[in-house]
């Protein structure tokens, strides 16, 4: 009955969906943070490197060994410890041996391992042949010496180590980047002698600050000439908090009129700046320069010339330019997240990196010492027992001549132990002459002060530091080097305007009725006499220059501006505005006007509605432009007037009926966008048959010029008094005939 009521096992077992997927992603979240993308801090591998630098060292391609093609290590790392893609295990292998992207290359590879132009170009692993370089000792010089914990590769099948015996901080000397999952890490490669000083500093002062390793430790060193330009300020909060960024440069020498950079920041394709720059003389946005070259070899492994059009061109100012817009300039992020000694990642500074790396190196070297230990008090017991059966040879030959068993009665007979009866049993008789007992005796002093020092070395705090200091300073001074990366205090660059880069010429701005768009150079242009399409004609045309921006304004009162020079030539019939901007559906381009950021100029409506605004204020690079003149109902966008003098200048607006008023320019407000005040009254019955024709600003001094037909009637700065009236009135009346205004003008 029992049996009946168990339920039945199927061979799975049922649980719920979202258990099971938090579970998974959880086990593969762990798996790519701690066995995949981030270091360990005690030697600063991530597990692939760790396994082909230990592969590379079991197939004896140590630095004075011959070199093997990439593909038996290859081969190895991933048939016996790393049982994933050839190709990433390839590329790994291939980034240890680039000068270009180590520091402190781990390989020495010989055939095409990439290029800095392009580091991916390396040959097939069938091709090329590595070995390991001599400072990659510093990891595997002590690996046999029991200073590390082993575990079972993938299969069970054989060992490998957990880590490496670093005796340098390799994390620090060479650096690292990885992207795990929900975390990553970006440490940059530094000088080994200020790393060695740093850790000196910090195991003769414990309380040492960040600040203080600071003095040791300048920046980081990448394995380029060009210029780290990060202010101290800025490194040291970055060592303090252990993320940051560090900003490189590169760096120019002149020759005669010419411009060579000789070096390019950390991981930066001299094809790609060339192409950068290759790209704005396209663009005509470097006028500045008449040619680039590269004339990089193997003696000049970065030779970028530059040749300006003239010996006038400020190179400080131009260098200054490509610096902000090309990747002569490059900032690097700075992230020192990796698997500390408790096994879990933390981003640290850079107290706690070499903190936590000294108490890794000291834990290596007391293993070492008393793996070392072990094997002189084994070898000192030995040779006490060969001494006892040296000194009774006679006895000793005769127990093995005639016992069956003999080792049990030399155990018995001398009071050796099993190690020493088996060590007397295989030794060779010729070692047993009279001149080995002299050997004997020698091997035990030297054994004997050995083991002395090593006691005193493990009982000695003082003594295992001053060990670790000597040990790091005659590494530094085997493998160490002067810095590659200078610090420099350089100032922030500047890209130089577009206008400063353009010449500045008159020019005169064409807007068609259908909202086409064209310039010519001079100002002696008749817009009306150009040539239109079909159906096309001319709506209006300013003056200005190349340098200059132009606004254009739409029938919504919205405002949209471009560079001047950037416009087509009038040569042919231009372009429609609304391929650069768009406007809303079924509105028009209705006037434009340009001139300086600072002129100001005066906005109005149809209606008798205006503002004074600066010209800034009508420009933009959005695309849908900017609200700038509010209008009413059935109103449209008179042509911007440029105002001069505000206090004195006055404004004059003429009415479709005839109607003229004047006032001083400084009682219209000045606003960035809106409405604006009355400038002439319209009255309401006669808004829908009368509208503000035109507008003029007349200086002192000045002449107001009124066309009706073919017909022109000027009226001085005096002569306009019998219309001054106050902003907002109807104004006079002009005389018959002159009642029907087209336009004012000012001489």
């Amino acid at each position: 009955m029992a049996d009946t009521l168990r339920p039945a096992f199927h061979g799975f077992e049922q649980i719920p969906l979202r258990e099971y997927a938090e579970r998974a992603y959880l086990d593969y979240s762990m798996y790519v943070v701690l066995d995949r993308a981030l270091p360990f801090l005690g030697d600063g591998l991530k597990p692939v490197q760790r396994r082909i630098v230990y592969a590379m060292s079991e197939l004896g391609l140590n630095a004075g060994a011959k070199p093997k093609k990439s593909a038996r290590t290859v081969g190895d790392v991933i048939g016996k410890y790393h049982p994933h893609g050839d190709s990433a295990c390839y590329e790994a292998l291939v980034l240890m041996a680039q000068p270009f992207s180590y520091r402190y290359p781990l390989i020495d590879g010989q055939g095409n391992f990439g290029s800095s132009d392009d580091p991916k170009s390396f040959a097939a692993m069938r091709y090329t042949e590595s070995k390991l370089t001599p400072i990659a000792e510093v990891l595997l010089g002590e690996l046999g010496q029991g200073t590390v914990d082993w575990d079972p590769n993938f299969d069970g099948t054989l060992e490998e180590p957990t880590w490496l015996p670093a005796r340098l901080p390799h994390l620090l000397l060479n650096g690292t980047t990885g992207i795990a999952v929900g975390m990553a890490t970006d440490v940059p490669p530094h000088n080994l002698n200020e790393i060695v000083s740093a850790c000196v500093r910090l195991l003769d002062d414990p309380d040492a600050t960040v600040r203080d390793l600071c003095e040791h430790v300048r920046g980081p060193d990448y394995p380029t000439t060009a210029e780290i330009i990060t202010p101290v300020a800025d490194l040291q909060a970055m060592y303090e908090t252990g993320h940051g960024s560090v900003r490189a440069r590169a760096t120019f020498v002149r020759e005669q009129q010419n411009i060579v950079i000789t070096a390019l920041p950390y991981q930066v394709s001299p094809s790609k700046v060339i192409e950068q720059i290759a790209q704005q003389m396209r663009a005509k946005k470097l006028p500045w320069l008449e040619d680039i070259r590269d004339e990089s070899d193997h003696a000049n492994p970065t030779r970028i010339v530059l040749i300006p059009r003239s010996n006038r061109v400020d190179v400080e100012q131009l260098m200054g330019h490509l610096f902000v817009t090309t990747d002569l300039e490059k900032s690097y992020r700075v992230n020192m997240n990796v698997i500390g000694l408790d096994g879990r990642p933390q981003v640290k500074n850079l107290k706690m990196l070499l903190g936590e790396w000294l108490a890794f190196r000291s834990d290596t070297v007391t293993r070492r010492l008393k793996h070392r230990l072990e094997k002189v008090e084994r070898r000192l017991h030995l040779l006490e027992g060969l001494l006892v059966a040296f000194l009774n040879l006679d006895e000793v030959i005769r127990i093995i001549r005639t016992e069956d068993e003999p080792k049990p009665a030399l155990i018995a007979r001398f009071g050796l132990s099993e190690d020493q009866a088996d060590y007397i049993l295989d030794t060779k008789l010729k070692q047993l002459a009279r001149l080995e007992e002299m050997k004997i005796r020698g091997e035990q002093d030297e054994l004997a002060a050995e083991r002395d020092k090593l006691m005193s070395i493990l009982d000695s705090k003082s003594k295992l530091k001053k060990l670790l200091k000597d040990e790091l300073l005659a590494d530094a001074k085997k493998f160490g080097d002067a810095r590659m990366s200078p610090l420099v205090a350089r100032e922030a660059a500047q890209a130089i305007d577009e206008t400063e880069l353009v010449a500045s010429e008159p020019m005169t701005i064409v807007l068609s009725e259908k909202g086409w768009i064209r310039a010519a150079k001079g100002h002696d242009i008749d817009a009306a006499a150009l040539s239109y399409r079909d159906g096309d004609s001319l709506l209006c045309a300013v003056r200005g220059r190349s340098t200059q921006q132009v606004a254009f304004l739409d029938g919504t009162g919205r405002s949209y501006s471009s560079l001047a020079h950037t416009l087509p030539s009038a040569r042919g019939n231009g372009e429609p505005l609304t391929g650069r901007f768009s406007p809303p559906a079924g509105t028009g381009f209705q006037t434009m006007a340009t001139g300086g950021n600072d002129d100001r100029f005066v906005l109005a409506s149809s209606h008798g509605y205006g503002f004074v605004t600066r010209f800034e204020n009508l420009t933009g690079r959005n695309k849908a432009g900017k609200a700038m003149l509010s209008l009413t109902p059935g109103s449209t966008v008179l042509t911007p007037v440029q105002a001069g003098n505000v206090d004195t200048d006055r404004i004059v607006a003429v009415t479709s009926a005839g109607h003229l008023l004047a006032f001083p320019l400084a009682e219209l407000p000045e606003l960035d966008k809106g409405k604006g005040n009355k400038i002439i009254e319209i009255p309401k019955a006669k808004r829908g048959t009368e509208r503000v024709v035109a507008l003029a600003v007349v200086p002192p001094g000045g002449t107001l010029t009124v066309k009706s037909g073919t017909r022109t009637m000027s009226l001085s700065f005096k002569e306009l008094d019998p219309y001054i009236g106050a902003r907002g009135s109807r104004g006079g009346l002009l005389p018959r005939g002159w009642q029907k205004v087209d336009a004012l003008g000012v001489e």
